[in-house]
């Protein structure tokens, strides 16, 4: 049975928690835990390379902490665990990747619905360690042994919502129903998304959004005023009230707070730290900036959205993330659901934490958020002056990765998706802040633990506009194959951060979310097979070439042509530092062989006439002249691609 949660945690629930994984894993280090030294570990991010984590899937290091593992289910706990990030540094180092983001940290709902938070998205306590991933102590192990390898660890962070740790009285029987019957005339009582009907219908764990106000009580009466929120009792699955309540000292500012109290996230344990509208029915934007549903909704399945303008919440979440930067000298954070909280809240977030950490020695610090929208000025806002160091460049997701290279789009969307990133991205990097500007560090990707890996192939478009973006058998999976390749060759080689979701290296091809969430330890973390050492190849040519890391971009050969030809498919460009330039051309394009050329004009390019391009990507055989008239012929066979230096370089 369900209770009502007290506004502070009883005997009872500590107990209940302590039992959960037995008290010799119980995190106490998490609570008086001191700081530690922190250290400037990266000079520019413009040279790093990210490989996404989500711990429980990458290995199990320590099955002692294997608490609710099922692993018949990709939806519930599978084991892996921080010991295991520790106990496979080799294997990051082979890959060549030099950023680290894992999963989040903090305790989460253990489970809801017969799904886990294994993700890490669920937050019930922001001051302590999920304790099916490890405690303290291996934490900063992790980071320390990850930073003696000159590796950085980034921390995936939420601040839009916590999990789902009460309900909507809807009825006033004093528990939660899936369903809630109500009726009457159509009286804005409950007004989803604008139909103008009344709701008839609704779970009280997670009702539709409501227009006018809170949500509002129903009885068999009619309407009864805002719906009580309840807080739920359930210690055994960490959906509680969050926080010991640990007082703090008053009068102090939060830089100084000792990082072993926790009264500050006392508001978050109280109805006015939410919300309350129900959740989002509406994922529309206004002119370029997201809708109100968007802003103040709860995230589907009953994630409650924080009242981010408040100041009490918003000193919350600063001394939530900054402590635990303290705790275990973390280099940059991800943060989750970026386009649900409002600038404000970032403007003051990003400076606070930015300016709290330098204080302490952690400069170049590195934020990057996440706004799953194809809509580029959108993107783009969150880098605005005091706000974000980068963002997830989704619109290249969906514009570049996805239309060009899985469904052998034009590539001269290339050259729009440039012109429109000169638009909407800052220039200017952002004070005390990762040390480049937003535009030159945006994190680039095609696959993640939100969307069908690249392998998956394209499931939901029109056969018409993708007619060879499925993947349906061997044939089609190896010719997927080899887009991905070609797809890799520009991440690493464009401007920005290339960023590897765990997996991708192993070549694992599973759909929507949890299917694109595999077990990694079934591959015996083979660092042997095709994509995992073309990977390792590219990262290494990038490592060597300071121009595919800091330099200008121009592109040279972009086309509307997808046919036959003579350059359909055909994408190239230069980076160059000035002392030194690259030339990248791929042929995105599956009908054949297609090259630089047009009517007999060839690519203009920057390398002096009689310069002789040697290919870096192959074996050094392929090599092309620049003419007397500056220009370059560059052949290539379908999904094939060159990385050309001038020989002897």
């Amino acid at each position: 049975m369900l209770g009502v949660m007290s506004t502070s945690l009883s005997a009872r629930t500590a107990l209940g928690v302590l039992a959960v994984l037995g008290a010799g894993c119980f995190d106490v280090a998490a609570v008086s835990g001191e700081r530690m030294p922190l250290t400037r570990q990266v000079d520019d991010w413009r040279d790093e390379v990210i490989y996404q984590i989500l711990v429980d899937r990458f290995a199990d290091g320590t099955p002692g902490n294997d608490h609710r593992v099922d692993r018949t289910s990709l939806a519930r706990y599978q084991g892996g665990d921080w010991q295991g990030l520790i106990d496979h540094l080799d294997y990051f180092t082979a890959l060549g990747v030099t950023t680290l983001w894992i999963s989040p940290i903090v305790r989460n709902v253990d489970t809801d619905a017969g799904i886990d938070g294994y993700h890490g998205y669920w937050a019930s306590d922001l001051a302590e360690l999920n304790p099916h991933f490890g405690d303290l102590t291996t934490l900063r192990q992790f980071v320390r042994m990850a930073h003696e390898r000159h590796l950085r660890v980034v921390l995936d962070i939420v601040t839009n919502h916590m999990g789902q740790m009460f309900y909507y009285d809807i009825n006033q029987n004093g528990r939660p129903d899936d369903n809630v019957y109500g009726g009457g005339p159509s009286n804005g009582f409950q007004n989803p998304g604008g139909s103008g009907s009344t709701i008839t219908r609704v779970t009280e764990y997670d009702p539709d959004y409501n227009l006018r106000t809170v949500v509002q009580s129903y009885t068999s009466l009619g309407p009864a005023g805002p719906a009580p929120v309840v807080f739920l009792d359930m210690p055994e699955l960490f959906r509680t009230v969050p926080g010991w309540q640990r007082a703090c000292p008053t009068g102090v500012s939060l830089e100084e707070l000792p990082l072993s109290c926790n009264d500050w996230q006392a508001v978050l344990g109280t109805p006015e730290g939410y919300h309350r509208r129900g959740r989002i029915v509406s994922y529309a934007n206004v002119n370029s900036q997201p809708g109100e549903q968007v802003m103040l909704g709860d995230f589907p399945g009953g994630l409650k959205d924080v009242a981010t303008e408040l100041p009490s919440v918003r000193r919350a979440l600063i001394q939530a993330y900054a402590r635990w930067v303290e705790l275990l000298d973390l280099d940059g954070f991800r943060i989750d659901t970026l386009k649900h909280v409002e600038h404000g809240f970032w403007s003051e977030f990003a400076p606070a934490v930015r300016t709290r950490l330098a204080r302490r020695g952690k400069t170049n610090f590195l934020m990057f958020g996440e706004a799953f929208d194809g809509d580029d000025a959108l993107l783009g806002s969150y880098t605005a002056p005091g706000e974000m160091d980068s963002v997830f460049y989704f619109s290249q997701k969906f514009r570049v990765y996805r239309d060009v290279f899985q469904c052998e789009g034009p590539t001269r969307a290339v050259e729009a998706l440039n012109q429109d990133r000169a638009l909407h991205y800052g220039s200017v990097a952002q004070a005390s802040g990762a040390n480049a500007a937003p535009r030159d560090l945006l994190v680039n990707f095609f696959d993640n633990h939100d969307v069908p890996r690249f392998l998956a192939g394209v499931l939901d478009e029109d056969p018409a506009v993708c007619p060879d973006g499925r993947v349906t058998d061997d044939a089609s999976l190896g010719r997927m194959r080899d887009r991905m390749h070609a797809a890799l060759v520009y991440e690493f080689t464009e401007p920005g951060m290339p960023c590897v979701y765990y997996g991708t290296e192993q070549a694992f091809r599973g759909a929507n979310d949890p299917s694109n969430r595999e077990v990694l330890w079934d591959t015996g973390f083979d660092t042997q097979g095709a994509t995992f050492t073309w990977i390792a190849r590219l990262a290494r040519i990038r490592r060597e070439r300071e121009a595919l890391r800091r330099g200008s971009f121009t592109l040279r050969w972009t086309t509307d042509r997808t046919g036959t030809e003579e350059d359909a498919g055909m994408l190239a460009y230069e980076r160059s530092t000035g002392a030194a330039t690259v030339l990248v051309a791929i042929n995105a394009h599956s009908e054949g062989a297609s090259h630089t050329a047009w009517n007999g004009m060839g690519m203009p390019v920057s390398f002096a006439p009689g310069t002789v391009l040697v290919d870096r990507l192959g074996d050094g055989t392929r090599r092309f002249a620049v003419t007397t008239a500056g220009t370059v012929v560059v052949d290539l066979p379908p999904w094939q691609a060159v990385i050309l230096v001038p020989d002897g370089t």
